[in-house]
């Protein structure tokens, strides 16, 4: 007995005139009830939520007594939410039990009371000598500590720097961090809460243990302490697994977006706030200049904002006409941030641009947001 139901403002619920729910099959033992269903993405019934590539919230819920005659039964506390892409291709998992892996972990860090905190530290490659790909990466979050850790960034560093930078971390951006973070200005790989361990395709790799790669490493955490918490330790970070077998194409990491400077804020008070980004034709000339004429090949994005984004959308051009967004996500999720994979690959080229936008409310707010 399956049926399409909406409910109201009042959150009373209602059966839908126009029924577009399916049941594929259904099935039940001691411990689990499933049940499998389909729906077309874009029903025309005003009743239904279209399905697009955006973050989707789910919600469940249910009664452990089916539903009577007298309609049905309120779930209590049997109920909850998780946002999902639906759309999101799932990356089949190439097995990489027997594969080599190193970890780069935060040793015992004190992470202060207060909101908002960057570690910096810096790791040097085990791997080197000769050429390896790391073919996946997964972050390595302490326990209890889901909610703390916001992101994870990794910079590739100056490679004449000597061992005597890996003996402490620092607060990043602080006046007197140590001087040999600021050679750590290309990002390698980000991490974001809510995200999984991210795969690479299998014809991509990050190289590393080449003269070329990166040998110093910067990794920085940003932990989000809204409660000021006291005596929080941490010891969080990301786990790279490798391989011998060299693949195709090396990976990278292109930043476009708004810089993080006072520059940027948003009013208090405004429901809808648009900001853009804007990587230029000059930009990408520059940036782009090595990989004339071929450019680079996208085949998955990281969209990242903080808890006042809203929406986030990465327009392309090419001469000086719009391409289809890169990528979008226009229900965006402050705690699930994971990289959506491209379902074809989208060529970017020197005298491109890129415009990053970014949709914020701050309806709540009574101050400026910085």
């Amino acid at each position: 007995f399956q049926q399409d139901y909406f409910t109201d403002e009042n959150r009373v619920l209602k059966k839908d005139p126009q029924q577009d729910y399916h049941l594929e099959y259904a099935m039940e033992n001691s411990t689990h009830t499933i049940l499998a269903f389909s729906r077309e993405l874009h029903t025309c019934d005003t009743n239904d939520k279209t399905i697009t590539e955006s973050t989707v919230r789910v919600i469940w819920a249910y009664h452990h007594k089916d539903m009577g005659e007298a309609g049905q039964n309120y779930h209590g506390s049997n109920r909850g939410t998780k946002s999902l892409r639906l759309l999101n291709p799932e990356k089949e998992e190439v097995s990489s039990a027997s594969l080599p892996y190193f970890d780069l972990t935060n040793k015992d860090v004190p992470v202060p009371d207060k909101d908002t905190t960057y570690w910096c530290q810096m790791f040097k490659i085990p791997v080197q000598h000769e050429k390896h790909h790391v073919t996946k990466v997964e972050p390595l979050i302490q326990k209890g500590h889901e909610n703390l850790v916001h992101h994870i960034l990794l910079y590739q560093c100056s490679s004449s720097l000597n061992d005597s930078v890996l003996d402490y971390g620092h607060e990043c951006y602080h006046p007197n961090m140590p001087d040999s973070f600021l050679t750590c200005e290309t990002v390698i790989f980000a991490w974001a809460i809510g995200g999984e361990g991210f795969t690479y395709p299998p014809h991509v790799g990050l190289s590393i243990g080449t003269a070329a790669d990166p040998q110093y490493v910067l990794m920085e955490v940003h932990y989000d302490n809204p409660s000021y918490t006291e005596g929080l330790i941490d010891n969080s970070g990301l786990r790279l697994i490798y391989t011998p077998v060299i693949r195709k194409y090396d990976a990278g990491v292109i930043e476009a977006g708004l810089w993080v400077s006072l520059f940027h804020n948003i009013p208090p008070g405004m429901p809808e706030f648009v900001s853009e980004g804007h990587c230029t034709l000059e930009c990408l000339e520059e940036a782009l200049g090595a990989e004339r004429p071929a450019g680079i090949h996208v085949f998955a994005v990281l969209l990242h904002a903080h808890l006042a984004g809203r929406a986030i959308r990465m327009r392309h051009f090419h001469n000086g006409e719009e391409q289809k967004l890169l990528a979008y996500d226009d229900e965006f999720d402050f705690n699930f941030q994971e990289f959506q994979y491209l379902k074809e690959e989208r060529t970017i080229l020197p005298g491109d641009n890129l415009i990053t936008e970014c949709h914020y409310s701050t309806v709540d707010r009574i101050r400026m947001t910085w």
